[in-house]
């Protein structure tokens, strides 16, 4: 046998650097690694989150519901009870309601800003209703509210800045304004805050006819047996007008036709 190392194998020593030398360029790559792409949440996960999504809904027609049957129960003398005391019970068990369910979010540690506004809703409706003794003023401020934001949405579409395009920015663009430069998502949003300020104005109108003919029972099952359907349609028009229009490449967008010389 000859002294000497084998052949075909070298020291460990001479493998030490290409292997160092190899960890560190993986180190390195792993460094320099693009992160994930962040997922978000599809459009209409985050408008359904900002509005409270069905249990919001839900949550908001309670209050309204448990004054409409109290009310027609108490209020109709159903058990002999004078008007304004079955009203009372109505404003009281309307009000109880509400602060019930921010109560149970709260104690769930939940979000309670949407359980806040429909106790500062129903409890100025409360109020009026109270100091009139008419079960029709329980409604008032939601009817002057409703066709307020309806005025308010034609006037922006007047300007060209359209209310709604503002709000989708906020809710679902993550602050972003873009869709002023571009034209169809401009329209877009244009003819969407029209149809919205429309179906404001039914609900609205709606509730105020009644109003206006002391109907007090009539108007709460308009407001939960028409308003929130119509919500909702108006909700998922908005999503699916938004959603073609953002399918379209933008340099696909027709460019307007020159009128013709004469």
């Amino acid at each position: 046998m000859t002294s000497g190392h084998e052949p075909g194998r070298g020291t460990p020593e001479e493998g030490l650097p290409d292997r160092v030398a190899g960890e560190l360029a993986e180190e390195m790559e792993l460094g320099h690694a693009e992160p994930e792409a962040e997922t978000y949440p599809t459009m209409s996960e985050q408008i359904a989150q900002q509005l409270g999504g069905m249990r919001g809904l839900l949550e908001s027609s309670v209050p309204v519901l448990a004054f409409v049957l109290l009310n027609f129960i108490l209020g109709g003398s159903m058990l002999d009870l004078p008007r304004p005391n079955g009203l009372y019970i109505a404003i009281a068990g309307s009000v109880g309601t509400a602060v019930l369910i921010g109560a149970f979010r709260l104690l769930r540690r939940e979000s309670v800003r949407h359980a806040v506004n429909g106790v500062v809703g129903i409890a100025l409706g409360a109020y009026l209703a109270y100091r009139s003794g008419d079960a029709r003023d329980f409604y008032l401020p939601g009817i002057l509210l409703t066709l307020g934001q309806a005025v308010v949405l034609v006037v922006s579409v007047f300007f060209r800045k359209p209310i709604i395009g503002y709000i989708w920015a906020v809710m679902v663009n993550q602050g972003r304004h873009d869709w002023l430069d571009k034209p169809a998502l401009h329209r877009t949003f244009q003819w969407l805050t029209l149809a919205w300020a429309g179906s404001l104005v039914f609900r609205g109108g709606s509730q105020g006819l009644l109003y206006l003919a002391d109907q007090g029972d009539l108007i709460g099952v308009v407001r939960i047996l028409v308003s929130w359907p119509m919500y909702a349609a108006m909700l998922a028009l908005t999503v699916w007008a938004v959603r073609r229009v953002q399918r379209v490449p933008e340099g696909d967008e027709a460019e307007p036709v020159p009128a013709p010389r004469r």
